[in-house]
């Protein structure tokens, strides 16, 4: 097998077709710029290629052109493997901050992004899309096999309307009447009676963070109401939204998900 390390393969790339073994493609216009033009490849240099489904595979540039790159297939890097079923449910925050927490989140192995309008969040409209791009390229230079998910908007009643069965839910509490965030994930583990030898194995959750004013008082009864959510703390000190969502999801891995 082909060592992806090597030092000429310098590009990653999701894409959106089928990936067997010598199986010839085109690049879309914008993978082809980036490829040609920022990363500067010419034909015979080699890239690495999944989609979500197929692996990892390593292909060769057989082809430039100003609108499309030609590659083939030469062989599969990785098997497809599983990955935690792990939502962020999240208050949008302003600027560069929202674009942070896309990328860190895919970094820290999220599957499904949920933007959620609080009471008490300070932003009127996402670009779902943008968080979408965002998430693609953080998936593509981490070295995860698949790209989370990007939902649009909706409001927290919403989402707790249609909150699926089974699935659990940690709520980051900033008011501090929650248990703190790795008693209340250890306790989940032993309540589910699963090996930690096995990672992943507590079943589909959730994490759920509020905007930089925190949940109403409306919000948290609704929240406290729910059986499968959880209300925990990260700490004394009061974080930034974005640093809360990133907390709560570093303890999540390290007690249910894939870092044991």
């Amino acid at each position: 097998m082909s060592d992806k390390s090597e030092s000429k393969i310098r590009a990653r790339l999701w894409v959106d077709c089928a990936l067997t073994a010598d199986a010839e493609l085109a690049l879309n216009s914008a993978d082809s710029h980036y490829v040609t033009t920022v990363m500067r490849l010419r034909a015979g240099d080699a890239l690495v290629l999944f989609n979500g489904q197929d692996g990892e595979w390593l292909g060769k540039i057989t082809s430039t052109g100003k609108c499309a790159v030609g590659l083939i297939l030469n062989e599969q890097l990785r098997e497809q493997q599983p990955e935690p079923d792990l939502w962020l449910a999240f208050a949008p925050v302003k600027g560069a901050r929202i674009d942070f927490v896309a990328q860190k989140a895919t970094e820290l192995g999220v599957s499904r992004l949920l933007p959620v309008m609080t009471e008490r969040t300070n932003v009127s409209r996402v670009n779902v899309a943008r968080l979408q791009a965002n998430a693609k390229e953080a998936a593509e230079q981490c070295e995860r096999l698949v790209i989370p998910e990007v939902r649009e908007t909706q409001t927290l009643t919403e989402l707790i309307s249609a909150w699926p069965v089974g699935r659990r839910l940690m709520f980051c509490d900033e008011t501090l009447s929650g248990g703190p965030a790795l008693e209340v994930l250890q306790q989940a583990a032993g309540d589910g009676g699963a090996s930690f030898d096995n990672a992943f194995d507590h079943g589909p959750w959730a994490v759920l963070t509020g905007p930089e004013g925190g949940f109403s008082n409306q919000e948290h009864e609704l929240l406290r109401a729910q059986d499968y959510a959880l209300a925990v703390t990260l700490g004394p000190r009061l974080l930034r939204a974005d640093t809360a969502a990133l907390a709560a999801l570093t303890l999540w891995q390290a007690v249910l998900g894939d870092w044991r």
